[in-house]
């Protein structure tokens, strides 16, 4: 078996398991390549085939960054984190600016309160919770959760 067809079968392996988007499994591969026990010539072929690899992927549905990010967006909305985190995550993971936005005005089209309702879960889970009353502290707290001033007074004002 060749290196080039251990990294890709190592690639299906690991997409089994986890959705990724193209630049994170990009990352992940580059890392298994570095821990392979190969010659350093070897390692820089299998560096320049990640791009065939991944295309190979992607021709054959294994990996999509569309359907990748729609599905965090969903979890995300549903775990109470901020228009703002979602972004920040999804750009970390390699995904373009405007699909993310694409995906998050679709979000805002099937509920247009989406943010609110998961600064109420964010808010219940990380806040009254805990029984604070120190209503700048909150607000703090929501802010660096990502959540604009007007959602957070608004969360803050109703309990």
């Amino acid at each position: 078996m060749t290196d080039k067809t251990k990294l890709l079968k190592y690639s299906v392996d690991y997409l089994s398991k986890y959705n990724s988007s193209k630049k994170n499994l990009e990352k992940i591969l580059k890392n298994k390549i570095i821990r392979m026990k190969i010659e350093t010539k070897e390692k820089y072929k299998l560096y320049n085939l990640l791009p065939e690899i991944i295309t190979y992927l992607e021709n054959n549905k294994l990996i999509d960054d569309e359907s990748f990010a729609s599905s965090k967006i969903t979890l995300f909305i549903s775990s109470g984190k901020s228009r703002l985190y979602i972004k920040h995550y999804l750009l970390q993971k390699g995904i373009k600016l405007d699909l993310i936005l694409k995906l998050l005005d679709k979000s805002d089209e099937n509920n247009l309160n989406w943010e609110f309702e998961s600064a109420k879960k964010f808010a219940e889970k990380k806040i009254f919770s805990k029984k604070n009353n120190n209503k700048e502290k909150s607000l703090s707290k929501m802010a660096r959760a990502g959540f604009s001033y007007e959602i957070s007074k608004k969360i803050l004002e109703e309990y």
